[in-house]
């Protein structure tokens, strides 16, 4: 296993720069998610620690080793891609093993290589297969397979779970977690999805316009978010926004945002709502509304469990007295960065 240590790292494509000085340490064993919008950098900037890409300027170590001049195979990392990339005229054994053949590993260590990894990922099964004949989530752990036999310093993961649907994705994430957190591989994963980023990461890198806005563990990045957009990013239904102070911006999150019976009493600040619809999510009601006296920047959401809707005799159209605990309540001045001052 290695670390991975970017300093102040530039990709321009012409003169519009893609990742634009980044700087990031992903100690040896992390699982570090790179989270961010389409079109924000982030495959950029990995392809850059795999060597698909060349940086324009700025340093890339991997395991204490400058390697901005060294070739992807000698890097020790792998990448594992969107498509998987597997070949569908292989069986799955020969698309494991193909890394190792082009290294002209001996085919003796191949097998046993290809054995491990199978063994590791629960795929033994499947080795005579071909990919057509796979699901989409065998497919995945083919493809990890794939890339383990090199056995890597650290892994890549770029938007790997895409292609499967909500049901196989949420078993694949915890199938990727689980694997490695069982072989400590640092591991950097690429994903535009928050759900992923907040069950997976050990910390999130938030990236924005090729620079990262905050980096943190995903109780960090969701409580404390260093701006406005990490705190709008970041949550769904996102934070809610108002103008404050006429120079500054306040947030708190929806399921902070309650009707005041449920709070008790002192250490609140209170908003009159006006809730114009609501959907139930079956654990959850999220109702949506405004509030009196501000100019929100954003829709005001509250997230409410369905007990609360009905004690408090909710209903559109109506003007409710609802209220945020101060402890809850994140102050942003008008630049949107986080503020101490209230």
């Amino acid at each position: 296993m290695a670390a991975v240590l970017a300093r102040d790292i530039v990709k321009k494509f012409g003169e519009v720069p893609a990742v634009n000085g980044i700087s990031l340490a992903v100690p040896d064993g992390e699982f570090m998610v790179l989270l961010g919008p389409s079109g924000c950098g982030k495959t950029t900037f990995l392809r850059i620690i795999c060597g698909l890409e060349q940086q324009t300027s700025g340093d890339l170590l991997i395991g204490g080793s400058l390697v901005n001049d060294i070739p992807p195979r000698a890097r020790g990392v792998a990448m594992m891609f969107q498509s998987y990339g597997l070949y569908p005229h292989y069986t799955v054994r020969n698309n494991i093993a193909f890394p190792l053949r082009t290294q002209r590993v001996p085919g003796e260590e191949i097998r046993k290589k290809v054995d491990w990894a199978s063994r590791l990922l629960d795929i033994g099964h499947l080795l005579d297969r071909r990919p057509r004949q796979l699901s989409g989530g065998e497919r995945q752990r083919v493809a990890l397979a794939r890339a383990l036999v090199r056995e890597p310093t650290a892994l890549l993961l770029d938007e790997p779970l895409s292609n499967l649907d909500a049901k196989l994705r949420t078993l694949a994430r915890q199938e990727i977690k689980n694997f490695q957190q069982s072989v400590g591989l640092t591991t950097v994963y690429v994903t535009h999805d928050q759900v992923e980023a907040m069950g997976m990461g050990d910390r999130i890198a938030v990236i924005d316009h090729g620079r990262i806005r905050q980096v943190g563990t995903p109780t960090e990045i969701y409580e404390d978010p260093a701006d406005l957009f990490v705190a709008t990013f970041v949550g769904a239904p996102p934070m809610n926004v108002v103008t404050h102070n006429g120079g500054g911006y306040l947030g708190f999150r929806p399921e902070n945002f309650l009707p005041r019976n449920m709070i008790e009493d002192g250490g609140a600040t209170e908003f009159s709502f006006r809730v114009d619809r609501s959907e139930y999510l079956g654990s959850e009601r999220i109702v949506y509304g405004v509030i009196a006296d501000f100019d929100s920047s954003q829709p005001i959401t509250a997230k409410l469990p369905p007990a609360h809707v009905a004690e408090a005799s909710i209903h559109p159209g109506e003007w409710h007295p609802f209220a945020v605990k101060n402890g809850a309540l994140r102050h942003f001045d008008a630049s949107g960065n986080r503020s101490t001052r209230h």
